[in-house]
């Protein structure tokens, strides 16, 4: 499938999601959980999910890259695929007044919710930019810190994205990215399927290649930080999660096969430079 009839269906699912302000994984993924139960059980803590707007936590993501950036007061935070602004804020109240905060994300819906929470928010040092990870509105050298959270995986081009954080970051600047990698191959089923695209499985690279393609995108001190499987029923999420799960036809061994494919892995990195 050509990238853009891909990158035209990743929009698309994450369309619905901003509309329809639910989470991707409201009606498939851990049961029936709220936003909330998700976030919290890949790694958000009560405060920060209480620091923010409960309508910017869609329950999106794997992972907590706040967690990890170490952010300090003064620097230029960048998002990639910001979503409805979660991260975005809770880097925003780290940077504090003298900081600044981008989120870039290329669905119109996500963008607006995003920007409608940071108005709610009175988020004066955040600002949603349209635009795609692999061609980012965001000048050479500018950004501190990149952040991103399970959506480099979605890129068809995931050596133009590295390529394009590594250029926008100033010299020293890091890299912090939660995402979903592959530990072996997928089933055909599953990788001839749009929806599971969208669900961030089959557009996932193996672990070892997705650590070369930041090594030669230029970045140094690449880092696999922390990994943990991906458990089917929370890879999934609506429609792909239905997708999926009907293309099981629950066989066990077509099961089999998916569990254990998939990881969350939190990953660094540094820009050459003075840190």
């Amino acid at each position: 499938m050509k990238d853009q009839e891909l990158k035209k269906a990743v929009k698309e699912s994450y369309s619905r999601v901003a509309k329809n302000a639910i989470s991707c994984c409201s009606s498939g993924c851990c049961g029936s959980a709220k936003p909330q139960q998700i976030s919290k059980k890949i790694g958000y803590t009560d405060e920060q999910m209480r620091a923010v707007p409960a309508e910017s936590n869609l329950g999106l993501g794997c992972g907590n890259p706040i967690a990890l950036a170490s952010l300090k007061e003064g620097e230029t935070v960048l998002d990639l695929g910001s979503g409805a602004g979660f991260d975005c804020f809770l880097a925003s109240k780290i940077v504090g007044p003298k900081g600044n905060v981008i989120g870039v994300d290329m669905t119109e819906e996500m963008l607006a919710r995003a920007r409608a929470n940071a108005e709610k928010g009175g988020y004066g040092n955040v600002e949603f930019r349209s635009g795609e990870i692999e061609a980012l509105p965001v000048e050479d050298k500018s950004v501190d810190v990149i952040i991103s959270n399970c959506v480099i995986n979605l890129v068809p081009n995931k050596e133009k994205a590295f390529r394009e954080a590594f250029r926008v970051l100033r010299p020293g600047g890091r890299l912090l990215v939660s995402d979903i990698v592959l530990k072996k191959k997928l089933p055909d089923f599953i990788k001839q399927s749009i929806e599971a695209y969208v669900g961030c499985v089959t557009g996932a690279l193996r672990k070892e290649k997705y650590l070369d393609v930041i090594k030669s995108a230029g970045f140094e001190d690449v880092c696999l930080i922390d990994e943990s499987d991906f458990p089917l029923d929370c890879m999934t999420n609506d429609p792909t999660g239905q997708a999926i799960l009907k293309s099981l036809q629950g066989s066990a061994e077509e099961i089999k096969k998916v569990e254990g494919s998939i990881s969350s892995i939190k990953v660094s990195g540094f820009k050459p430079g003075q840190r």
